[in-house]
């Protein structure tokens, strides 16, 4: 047996294509609705078309009649399930009453699930769905924000996780008194959907009456399965569920979906496989990001510093439910300031919980602030990268600590320099029959590590096994674990084999955050350091003649299975990655069109593991971004409560035509303090300050601040009107002054 002795790393660093990428490409990767049963039987949701009531009756007898038809299950026959609302809450469920479908007859919000129709096939239960008609009595549902904003009120109890509202320091509102330039801006900002490739799906394989085989659409198997374990009454040993592929997901895979319930319900009613997928239609049905208003108020001196931050924020959440999001503490992390001030609501309406969306609360309080300081610059006659620089703050003023490291001024200046950010000018300029733009942000996101174990074995033949639950949601996850163990152990790459997304494998959080490469690699890496050692050692007392394999001594073994647990304990400094995010547009006047030509993003993210899947990540991020800024919006009708474009053809979100060159720089600083590999969270840091670099370039285009998402040609196109000094929409002068 000869282990490798490795002085410096050989794939970590490299761009070295996806682990997995081979199965995806080829079809051979599975998902959540790939796999079927002998005697598997198809489920079919039906929705409520109402957003508040109650259902008086359900008439399924033509249903039933259909040939092929199963059962119809609802709150009619609902089979005995946990009562209290424990057993439905999961890892990251906020405060409250966790939706529990089929409870009763009772209807909270549009789209909920009020029957299920199990067939011999898909289409079967399709039809039958459609043949049950349902008798509501209807009630009037509150889904307008803006009707409620005065009885907005403080969550009683933090939602776990959550960072918080910052404390107020100094006297805020004195500063803004005398400060001159003063800002005041409201901002607002829609519900918006995940939409991920892959619909959330279930497949549930009934073994007997106390084990059951689970496929389903998660970024958590073990939450997954501690959810089926709660409710139904099994043993976590006897619920087996497993995701190693999600074909996207962005949060929506977070908390276990009524598909999940719906699924393992009818399978154990039945004692045959279920498999059930939710149509497009029904993923507006559950978690989203939520709306805000947001007040944000900044001061500074003739100068051009900041005196002064006020931020308040109102955010929807359902009825049953207190869903929070770390909305206003970024200001604190990013500018020094004597006097603060923070405040955040909640609003409830008639609608279904939200949930996290990628860079939750960050992507939507960013956006305001980095919109504010933007104009803030501007009535300080400070260039916007000036004014940031000048107002850096080299201390994390909410926690009062120091960074365990921040690049972010490297951000800015080689950031700029490759977006030519020196020949932007102050009014825009002309290209032909355009107006031509140039805008920047901040962008700020937690790096945080959270408890993970690993397995790590060497097989007989000499191959690394790497195991541990952690889920990889399209991020590179398989990747970075085959580079770490391929490193640690001195092998190559087509010597590690990878599994992830398996309930049965080593404890795993859920996979979000941005914490998943930190946390796992961190693992990894302990797993293999630790396996390498017991190899080493066991050579060493074998002889040097010693071919015989070593054998594994069990999962369980301490040299085969290592936590991140132990790095947890770092309280000393605050962990962020940073970036620096630059963007030029082009506006049409004459048709308030909006071209977004190029973006340029500076990154620090601590330590690259793999610069190939890492660009992905912030070209993804900054996609999103840019969808959050021009695109996504669901549109509710306020009278009946319901959503009026719940299809991919209305929601609107960019296609490749909409998406410009997005050149990634990463400024690789590894960040000790938080993993030993340096690794920091990745996978938000793209978003968070697209939306407001687009907005604050479209100021620069034609002069109109724009404090509403997402910015439509009818929304640009009013602003321009309204602006005084634009007396023809097809002027080519540059424009100040108006807000829309």
């Amino acid at each position: 047996m000869t282990i490798a002795h490795v002085t410096s790393p050989t794939h970590i660093g490299k761009p070295v294509s996806r682990y997995e990428g081979m199965d995806k490409v080829t079809g051979r990767a599975r998902y959540a609705a790939d796999f079927a049963a002998p005697g598997m039987a198809h489920a079919v949701v039906v929705s409520a078309d109402i957003a508040l009531g109650r259902v008086t009756q359900l008439l399924t007898a033509e249903a039933e009649r259909l040939p092929g038809v199963i059962a119809i299950l609802s709150h009619l026959n609902c089979p005995d399930v946990a009562k209290g609302d424990k057993a439905y809450q999961d890892q990251v469920s906020p405060p409250g009453s966790p939706f529990r479908p089929f409870r009763d007859e009772r209807v909270m919000f549009d789209g909920q699930p009020i029957a299920l129709v199990v067939a011999e096939d898909f289409e079967t239960a399709r039809h039958a769905a459609r043949l049950i008609h349902v008798v509501y009595e209807q009630d009037t549902a509150n889904t307008d924000m803006s009707a409620v904003l005065g009885i907005a009120y403080k969550p009683p109890k933090k939602r776990f996780g959550m960072n918080g509202v910052p404390g107020r320091r100094g006297d805020t509102q004195d500063a803004l008194r005398v400060a001159h330039p003063r800002v005041d801006a409201h901002f607002e900002t829609p519900p918006a959907y995940h939409h991920p490739m892959e619909m959330h799906a279930t497949t549930a394989i009934w073994i007997s009456d106390t084990k059951i085989h689970v496929h389903d659409k998660t970024q958590g198997a073990q939450n997954s399965r501690n959810y089926i374990a709660a409710i139904f009454g099994y043993s976590k040993d006897d619920v087996i569920v497993e995701a190693p592929y999600i074909g996207g997901a962005f949060g929506s895979g977070l908390r276990p979906q009524y598909q999940l319930f719906l699924a393992v319900l009818a399978a154990r009613e039945l004692k045959r496989p279920v498999q059930l997928m939710l149509t497009r239609q029904q993923m507006f049905s559950f978690g989203h990001r939520p709306q805000t208003h947001q007040n944000i108020s900044l001061g500074a001196t003739g100068e051009g510093l900041m005196t002064s931050i006020f931020h308040e924020v109102v955010a929807a959440t359902s009825t049953y439910e207190d869903y929070q999001e770390d909305v206003v503490h970024w200001a604190e992390l990013l500018y020094a300031t004597e006097n603060a001030s923070y405040a955040y609501a909640l609003t409830k309406l008639d609608i279904a919980t939200p949930s996290d969306m990628r860079a939750p609360g960050g992507g939507l309080g960013m956006f305001a602030i980095e919109s504010a300081i933007d104009e803030l610059a501007e009535a300080s006659s400070m260039d916007p990268v000036g004014f940031r620089l000048q107002n850096y703050s080299e201390r994390d003023q909410f926690e009062d600590r120091p960074f365990s490291t921040k690049e972010l001024r490297r951000c800015f200046s080689e950031g700029a320099a490759a977006f030519d950010w020196q020949h932007r000018q102050a009014g825009g300029h002309s290209d032909g029959h355009v107006r031509l733009g140039m805008g920047m942000a901040t962008g700020i996101w937690e790096a945080n590590i959270l408890p993970t174990n690993a397995l790590a074995r060497r097989q007989s033949d000499g191959r690394i096994e790497i195991e541990t639950a952690m889920a990889d949601i399209g991020t590179g996850t398989y990747t970075i674990c085959q580079q770490v163990a391929a490193d640690v152990l001195g092998v190559s790459l087509d010597m590690v084999s990878v599994r992830l997304g398996d309930s049965r494998l080593a404890n795993a959080p859920v996979e979000g955050g941005s914490f998943g490469a930190a946390s796992v690699t961190a693992a990894v890496e302990a797993a293999c350091k630790a396996l390498k050692n017991k190899l080493e050692s066991s050579a060493r007392d074998i002889g040097k003649h010693a071919n015989a394999p070593i054998e594994a001594e069990g999962g369980s073994d301490p040299y085969y299975f290592k936590t991140a647990k132990a790095l947890l304990g770092l309280k000393s400094h605050s962990t962020y990655s940073h970036s620096a995010v630059f963007a030029e547009v082009a506006v049409e006047p004459e048709l308030a069109a909006i071209h977004v030509r190029r973006i340029v993003i500076a990154v620090d993210a601590g330590r690259i593991l793999n610069p190939k899947t890492a660009r992905s990540q912030i070209i993804g991020g900054a996609t999103w971004g840019l969808s959050m800024a021009l695109h996504e919006e669901a549109l509710r009708d306020h009278t009946s409560g319901r959503i009026v474009n719940r299809s991919l053809g209305e929601y609107h979100f960019p296609v490749c035509a909409d998406i410009p060159d997005i050149k990634v720089i990463f400024i690789e600083t590894p960040d000790t303090k938080l993993n030993p590999l340096g690794v920091k969270g990745l996978g938000e840091i793209g978003l968070v300050g697209t939306a407001a670099a687009i907005a604050n370039a479209i100021y620069n285009a034609v002069g109109v601040r724009m404090r509403k998402l997402p910015i439509t040609s009818e929304r640009l196109f009013e602003g321009l009107v309204q602006n005084e000094r634009h007396k023809t929409i097809g002027s080519a002068l540059p424009l100040k002054g108006a807000s829309a």
